[in-house]
């Protein structure tokens, strides 16, 4: 069966029914030859294993976003196109919540309740999968590889939710780590979603910039209406608290306008920002579309931001070269970006943890791999992924590169570091991952 994209839930898939039914006749023949055949397991089949998301196609957060589920979707392609993992092939349905938490809830109780999917991957967004993580949880449906690095994914009390991405708090300290150690002179501003994905990275800012360096700090609303009436009072006031430096905390939209809003005022201070909002060709288009074409991409340079895989100028690198080709042969017209570079590391987790969880596939022995092995799994991570059983964030760690040439050239500009939301900050000299044999086939 061919993987899908869809806005609304229709079909009903009655294989959970059906498996029922087959089970209760075998258990009831009087015959000594009757096959006993296992309970079904909802979203899996002889030949086929159902995996769903939400992510946003349309809204504030679509630029840029909108090709992440795509890329994830052309690595499953690749996967179906050479036997699938264990005879099963992969299908994925991917559903536009438009980055609307209320969207996501009804999307998502669809995907469950109507389309059976084995586990959730790679739905995107803070607040949206809040809406829905209480929801999957009671269910006991994976909810994997939240494409957010809210600190919210890894509780106990809500087992079966993992993030894939560096939580904000690590992040927001290796970010902090870097202005405090190499640009400590400098007055800092802070202007950040007013949500968990804000909140977590000022958090993780706050333990290693000192608070007589933050001179002011401002944030938004991540909505469609709070982005429409634009940044310009935020940038103002940073501006006027003197601040030269600006740590952004912002999804590419926000991003652009506070650049736009910036270069409106004459005002130029050293940006730092969060990898959620950094993506140079995406933001090059914003800032084209937002202008009308009289701002573009020399706005970039000079701008410090984070990277936990390769960036996506490197053209020589294995796992770059990897996602090209993948994408090429099954995301036709698709646009080369951290984001399409993002969905195939995901989509390359996620095929893995189905490799590694073996041919009697059960969620529950799904995550039991997952927290077991996860992070020995080969992906263009520059770290590790760190799961075990008390650990559900992901990646530990990044590098610091500056942007230049309006993001033709992305240059490391620190080591590798790692850390944890509370310990220590440590430099990371591991070998890159070796590309998987899963992966080699042409």
């Amino acid at each position: 069966m061919t993987n899908v994209i869809r806005t609304r839930g229709r079909a009903v898939l009655f294989g959970s029914v059906l498996g029922s039914l087959v089970l209760a006749a075998a258990l009831a023949s009087p015959s000594s030859s009757a096959t006993v055949r296992a309970p079904a397991v909802t979203g899996v089949t002889a030949t086929q294993i159902t995996l769903g998301t939400t992510t946003p196609l349309t809204g504030p957060a679509a630029p840029g976003y909108d090709e992440i589920a795509p890329a994830t979707n052309a690595v499953f392609k690749y996967i179906n196109a050479h036997g699938g993992v264990y005879g099963r092939k992969i299908k994925y349905i991917i559903d536009n919540d438009g980055y609307n938490p209320t969207n996501t809830v009804s999307l998502t109780k669809q995907l469950v309740e109507q389309q059976n999917i084995f586990a959730d991957v790679g739905p995107l967004g803070t607040p949206t999968q809040l809406a829905v993580q209480g929801f999957l949880n009671s269910r006991g449906v994976p909810q994997l590889f939240v494409e957010s690095g809210c600190a919210c994914w890894s509780q106990s009390k809500f087992p079966d939710s993992f993030g894939w991405q560096p939580n904000y708090i690590v992040e927001g300290k290796l970010l902090g780590h870097f202005v405090d150690d190499h640009l400590g002179r400098k007055k800092v501003g802070y202007l950040y979603q007013n949500d968990e994905f804000g909140l977590d990275g000022v958090k993780g800012l706050n333990e290693e910039i000192p608070s007589k360096n933050v001179v002011g700090s401002q944030n938004y609303d991540g909505t469609s209406a709070g982005l429409a009436a634009g940044l310009g009072a935020q940038i103002s006031a940073l501006k006027a608290d003197g601040a030269t430096l600006v740590v952004l905390y912002t999804i590419p939209a926000a991003t652009a306008l506070a650049l736009l809003a910036a270069a409106g005022l004459d005002y130029h201070p050293v940006w730092v920002v969060s990898s959620v909002g950094s993506d140079p060709p995406t933001l090059a288009a914003l800032l084209g579309s937002f202008s009308k074409g009289k701002a573009g991409a020399s706005l970039l340079n000079g701008m410090i931001t984070n990277a936990y895989a390769p960036p996506e100028s490197q053209s020589s690198d294995a796992w770059i070269k990897l996602a090209k080709s993948i994408l090429s042969k099954y995301e036709k017209g698709y646009h080369w970006d951290g984001n399409s570079e993002y969905g195939v590391g995901l989509g390359i987790t996620m095929v893995e943890l189905l490799e590694a969880a073996g041919k009697n596939l059960t969620r529950s022995g799904l995550l039991k791999t997952l927290e077991t092995v996860g992070k020995t799994f080969a992906t263009p991570g520059l770290v590790p992924l760190t799961y075990s059983k008390t650990d559900h964030y992901g990646y530990s760690g990044s590098e610091m590169v500056r942007i230049a040439g309006g993001g033709a050239s992305i240059t490391p500009v620190s080591p590798l570091y790692v850390t944890t939301n509370t310990g220590p900050i440590k430099i990371y000299k591991g070998a890159p991952k070796k590309i998987p044999a899963l992966f080699t086939k042409s």
